[in-house]
């Protein structure tokens, strides 16, 4: 009996990737991964080959043994799941930009959310998390594209005013924003961007999919701006003209 296509999967969750991750690794296409997965054909053997190198295990072990009922494929998996294990700390699963407009319908659908990429933060305390990669400029000052970490909020008797949260709702989608209960009618949430420019509106609590409280945000890091002292003489000189000629206006 051949576990090729069983291995085959388990080694590709192990790492995070998805099939079309994988695809690209092993230079087939993604429907050929599905198949093999599924047990509906056979890897070649260049293909098997190349699994073997990429995780460090033998041909033998990868046809005729069950993987997923050893601790790892490697040496290095082995370290890696042991120090998951020691520390406690969960897999984060990342909903890139490009996957938020398929994760409302996907979020409840195991399959799915088992084709995300996956990560970890040492210093998370044990708990269910999620991270999303946020789009737009409502939130600055916190950029677009930056990763927001956010732990499972089950009840929303445990919103808190004014925290920021990564929202799922039947008519926003994913959206990032601070959040208001109202006092007066429990069935509302008020979305609030940080950006000034864009007002807040609400949404009906029965329409809120998820909610997961940010707890983490995590941004690329930008240089500083340099400024030159006569560029900023030329601005002060500006600004006391555009001052001069208001005065003058209003006089």
């Amino acid at each position: 009996m051949s576990f090729a296509g069983k291995n085959l999967k388990y080694l590709r969750k192990l790492r995070g990737w998805t099939q079309e991750e994988f695809a690209n690794k092993l230079s087939i296409k993604r429907s050929l991964v599905g198949a093999y997965e599924e047990e509906r054909a056979e890897p070649r053997l260049e293909v098997m080959e190349t699994i073997c190198h990429l995780f460090s295990i033998s041909l033998e072990d990868f046809l005729f043994k069950d993987l997923s009922e050893k601790t790892g494929g490697s040496y290095l998996e082995r370290r890696r799941s042991s120090k998951l294990l020691q520390s406690g700390s969960a897999e984060i699963r990342l909903v890139p930009m490009k996957a938020a407009a398929g994760y409302l319908n996907g979020y409840g659908d195991p399959e799915f959310i088992d084709e995300l990429n996956t990560f970890t933060l040492p210093m998370l305390a044990p708990g269910n998390y999620r991270a999303f990669e946020i789009l737009g400029d409502s939130m600055l000052p916190t950029p677009s594209g930056s990763v927001i970490v956010g732990e499972k909020v089950d009840n929303l008797e445990e919103v808190k005013n004014s925290n920021t949260y990564v929202v799922l709702s039947k008519q926003e989608g994913v959206v990032y924003k601070r959040v208001l209960r109202n006092a007066k009618s429990r069935n509302k949430l008020t979305l609030l961007s940080d950006n000034p420019v864009y007002e807040p509106y609400q949404v009906n609590a029965e329409d809120v999919l998820e909610i997961w409280r940010a707890v983490y945000i995590i941004q690329k890091a930008t240089p500083a701006p340099r400024w030159d002292v006569s560029q900023l003489a030329g601005m002060v000189n500006t600004l006391q003209e555009q001052v001069s000629s208001l005065k003058k206006k209003l006089n």
